[in-house]
Parts: C-alpha cells; structure tokens; sequence
C-alpha cells in the first residue's frame, strides 16, 4: 500500500517550496512534467533578478524574466488554496483513491488553516508585485521611446 498524501503537508509545500515545484513533486512524482515547469520559471525570475542588479532597470530582458518568478509563486500559492479549501472526500479522492473518503490524510486543521492564510498573502504578494513592475517597466519604455521620437 503507497503512504497517502496529505492535504496539510501539501498545501506547506506549495506556500514554502511550491515556486520549485515541492508539492507537484510530493503528490505525483518526480516525473510530474509541470512540476519542473515552476523551477525553471523561478529560475529565469531570479535571472531576471539578477540582470536588475547587473545592469540596473533599464535592462528590457529583466522587465520579461523577473514576472517568471512571481507568477511561479502566485500559482504555487494558488494550487496551496485549492488544496487547503478542498474537503476530505474529493482530497482523499483525488490523491488518496485507495483510503476511505473521510480518512484523516485529507483533514483540514489549524496548520492547514495557517498555510492558507500564507499562501493569500505570499501569492498575493507575489502576483500584484510581478504585474506592477512588469507594467511599470513597460510604460517607462514607452514614455522613453516618445521622448526620442519627439526629439
């Protein structure tokens, strides 16, 4: 009998580890192709990160990686809420289809409560950050272009 999986120690993956693919990697595998999607996008972010502190924000290739990291993160977090608002039935359905719908690995507790809760905040975090330096950026670019242009 395989161990089950549980939905506390998920939706913990997916807040703390997910922008590298932990809680895909936890429920389904190392074989789980969208799993390594989430380390590779966190790395071309964190390349974008470093392109800024490289050659500043004017760089045009960072305004298009650093978004990769956020938006790797934002996911993780939101998979982390679908799993935590998911009832024991359909979680122990999906991932622990050899349990009883009511066994305890797709129980929701405080723990699962509090990752949550930080999976809200960091995804939002994450998202709303990504989006507005991305627009930023791109409006900056255009403002600079008009400029040349008028000149």
């Amino acid at each position: 009998m395989s161990r089950q999986k549980s939905k506390t120690l998920t939706v913990w993956l997916a807040v703390l580890g997910g922008h590298l693919g932990l809680h895909r990697f936890y429920l389904r595998g190392l074989g789980d192709w969208i799993g390594w999607l989430h380390p590779i996008a966190s790395a071309l972010g964190w390349w974008g990160v470093e392109r800024v502190r490289a050659f500043g924000q004017d760089d045009v290739l960072s305004w298009l990686l650093i978004p990769f990291l956020g938006m790797s993160i934002a996911t993780s977090c939101l998979a982390g809420i679908v799993y935590a608002l998911s009832d024991r039935p359909r979680w122990n359905g999906w991932f622990n289809p050899q349990a009883q719908p009511e066994d305890s690995a797709g129980a929701t507790n405080w723990l699962t409560i509090g990752a949550l809760v930080l999976s809200l905040l960091v995804g939002t975090i994450a998202f709303m950050g990504s989006l507005a330096f991305g627009i930023q950026r791109y409006f900056e670019y255009q403002v600079e272009e008009a400029r040349k242009i008028s000149q």
